[in-house]
Order: structure tokens, then sequence, then C-alpha cells
């Protein structure tokens, strides 16, 4: 737990329903999050990217998703 990284059984998981197009969205939008988390920026741009990843839709709004092309190009750059 210490490293960031959390081990939760799936009795404990809340489910959502998504579509199996859905999951695999979901976990795009949760690598592109990790690895600008991950890459060491502001306090305040890891907050934003933990509030991202708390979202219960499988899909960024426009505004969300030019954010975090931006954070990604930051980290690129």
């Amino acid at each position: 737990m210490g490293d960031g990284e959390y081990m939760v059984g799936l009795q404990y998981l809340k489910s959502y329903n998504y579509l199996p197009a859905e999951c695999e969205q979901i976990w795009v939008i949760c690598d592109r999050i990790s690895r600008v988390y991950s890459s060491g920026l502001e306090e305040s741009v890891q907050r934003f990217l933990e509030m991202l990843g708390k979202l219960n839709r499988a899909y960024l709004t426009g505004l969300e998703e030019k954010v975090l092309t931006v954070l990604e190009s930051e980290i690129r750059d």
C-alpha cells in the first residue's frame, strides 16, 4: 500500500454495469491519468487527476479531455 497501489477484493467493488467498450475506454483513461500522475507534476495537478479517477462515467468531458491532453504534453516535453 505504501507505493500507491491497493488490492481490493472483487466482493467490495461496486458494479456500474459498463458495456465492454466502456470498460476498455475506462482503462485507456486510467492509463493516461496514471502516466501523468506518476510523472511528479505539481500537487494541484495530482489532485485534479485524482478527481478524474473518481468519476463514475466511462468518458471525459471536452474540457477534461483538453486539460488531460495539455498535461500529457507537459510530461513529453
